[in-house]
């Protein structure tokens, strides 16, 4: 392909969805919300499971977060505001938080919700189990104490700002100590039958088809869930996905589950609306991790900055995902604090990605790139770039599984380079660091620090960043680690992603949160 074709490419889809948004109709104003009514939705892919304890893959969030809850949601400007816990103090000298829960609480099985539950799960099974909470429990705190049944106390080594961003509902969701304390976390037969104590219980999961949740009509809440169900439909194929949305079988379309393309001609049904709102908490960061544990060319640092001059990312950007997202510089996302463009960049440039591969010693061993099977705009992109690698005489080859599979070789280091794509959760301590430090090189999940690469010194600036007193002091911290980074290339940065979601207009208030539709049913209604 031309690179003249790939810039009418690209500024074609980069029209056509401009103008899709732009025509969006308006936020509905305030209305009186009604109850009942069913909302069928789609997720995808299918998720692996919905024990958003021990599995935080996307589509496993989008659905969990309607059934598990933290102590905190965030509005879009990332401001904490009450779930479980109905306030919080903080003390003067910043190293004790102490949490009030919502009286009245009570989990899908009828069981209360108490202190009990907050101290285990963040003390004992999210420290054990979750790539996120961990380095946050290791690092950062002293200790997690109940006070009494509705209050919770926890006492930081040092101070540490990011914490109330670490509560998130995927990042801290609140486990049942009465089902999980004192078993095997991972083989509990409840993990197929959560229970949490969101707005909705799980009725049904039929494999292949659809999750069915209900109202939870003991919400703590009262008055809301205002719906009385969700449909999360498993649809396979994306064009089947765009016309079950044209024909009226699905309401909301959540990001990236239809074709970029699609985007623009289905904003303009009748009652529907876009919005790329609902992923200020998460600014995913795509990228390609080369499994440097295996050693060979993927350990050389040479050979990785080669891959990255080889990458058309523009292409990327602009023709697989139709303009939606911006080009990375490194680590941190432009739109998360403490971002710095000072740093080494990368062009696209064959001629110099083949003079850094041979510098490197790259004899054509072969490379299994692992495909990412969230659909069509993943296997296109994983084929786009396979070709630029090739051109750079790197003898690469694509891998394919489905989500379970390719969940299993992530998390246990089983891959040559593997696509991901991991949310920044609001600052680099509670969403980013978790990716580089030689701390969370940890088989079990594919959210940490997969790719297994080591640098002391990488290590010591984040957790200096992360208790540095002053945000100046942090951003002098971070920018000399993104500098680094860029520099060494311990991932392949790809791109800043940005999601619409499509729904009809009818469906009100279903994204009200920085976290959008993955706790968006709590609040939603249906005209």
């Amino acid at each position: 392909m031309t690179s003249a074709i790939r810039r009418q490419l690209a500024l074609k889809a980069t029209l056509a969805l401009t103008t899709a948004l732009a025509l969006a109709p308006l936020t509905a104003l305030a209305q009186t919300p009604k109850s009942g009514g069913t909302v069928h939705v789609v997720v995808q892919p299918e998720p692996p499971m919905l024990m958003q304890g021990l599995n935080q893959n996307g589509p496993t969030n989008m659905v969990a977060g309607n059934i598990y809850e933290s102590l905190l949601r965030y509005d879009e400007k990332l401001t904490p505001i009450p779930s479980l816990a109905k306030s919080w103090e903080i003390s003067a000298d910043s190293k004790v938080y102490t949490f009030k829960l919502q009286e009245g609480v009570t989990w899908h099985d009828g069981k209360p919700f108490s202190a009990d539950d907050v101290v285990f799960s963040l003390d004992k099974f999210l420290r054990e189990v979750h790539p996120r909470w961990r380095p946050v429990a290791n690092g950062q705190i002293e200790k997690i104490e109940k006070v009494d049944d509705l209050t919770v106390k926890i006492t930081l080594k040092q101070p540490f700002g990011p914490l109330l961003l670490a509560m998130e509902a995927a990042g801290a969701p609140m486990i049942p100590k009465h089902i999980y304390d004192g078993t095997d976390y991972r083989a509990n037969p409840a993990n197929n039958t959560p229970i949490g104590t969101g707005p909705f219980k799980l009725k049904e999961w039929k494999k292949g088809s659809y999750i069915h949740l209900v109202k939870n009509e003991s919400y703590w809440q009262k008055g809301k869930p205002h719906l009385d169900e969700v449909y999360w439909q498993i649809i396979p194929d994306a064009a089947a996905r765009a016309v079950a949305y044209e024909t009226g079988k699905i309401d909301v379309l959540t990001g990236g589950s239809v074709d970029v393309y699609d985007v623009a001609r289905l904003s303009k049904l009748p009652n529907t609306c876009v919005t790329t709102k609902g992923w200020e908490m998460f600014a995913p960061h795509a990228w390609l991790t080369p499994n440097i544990a295996r050693g060979g060319p993927l350990a050389n640092k040479q050979f990785r900055q080669g891959m990255m001059y080889a990458i058309d990312r523009e292409f990327g950007k602009d023709v697989v995902w139709g303009g939606l997202g911006k080009l990375p510089t490194g680590p941190i996302s432009s739109k998360t604090k403490f971002y710095s463009a000072d740093v080494p960049k990368y062009g696209y440039d064959v001629a110099k990605a083949k003079e850094l591969v041979k510098a490197s010693g790259y004899k054509g061993e072969p490379i299994k790139l692992l495909a990412l099977p969230y659909g069509e705009v993943w296997s296109r992109w994983a084929e786009a770039i396979k070709q630029n690698l090739t051109d750079a005489g790197i003898n690469v080859s694509i891998e394919t599984t489905d989500v379970p599979g390719w969940t299993q070789k992530a998390s246990n280091g089983d891959f040559d380079m593997t696509f991901n794509y991991l949310y920044q959760l609001g600052d680099p301590a509670t969403g980013v660091a978790r990716n580089y430090v030689s701390t969370n090189i940890i088989k079990g999940n594919p959210f940490g620090n997969q790719g297994a690469y080591i640098n002391p010194e990488v290590d010591k600036l984040f957790a200096d960043a992360a208790i540095a007193p002053t945000n100046e002091a942090r951003q002098e911290l971070y920018t000399k680690v993104q500098k680094i980074m860029a520099e060494e290339v311990p991932v392949l940065w790809q791109l800043e992603m940005d999601f619409p979601t499509i729904y009809r207009c009818n469906v009100k208030n279903l994204v009200t949160t920085a976290i959008g539709v993955n706790d968006g049913f709590r609040d939603a209604w249906k005209d």
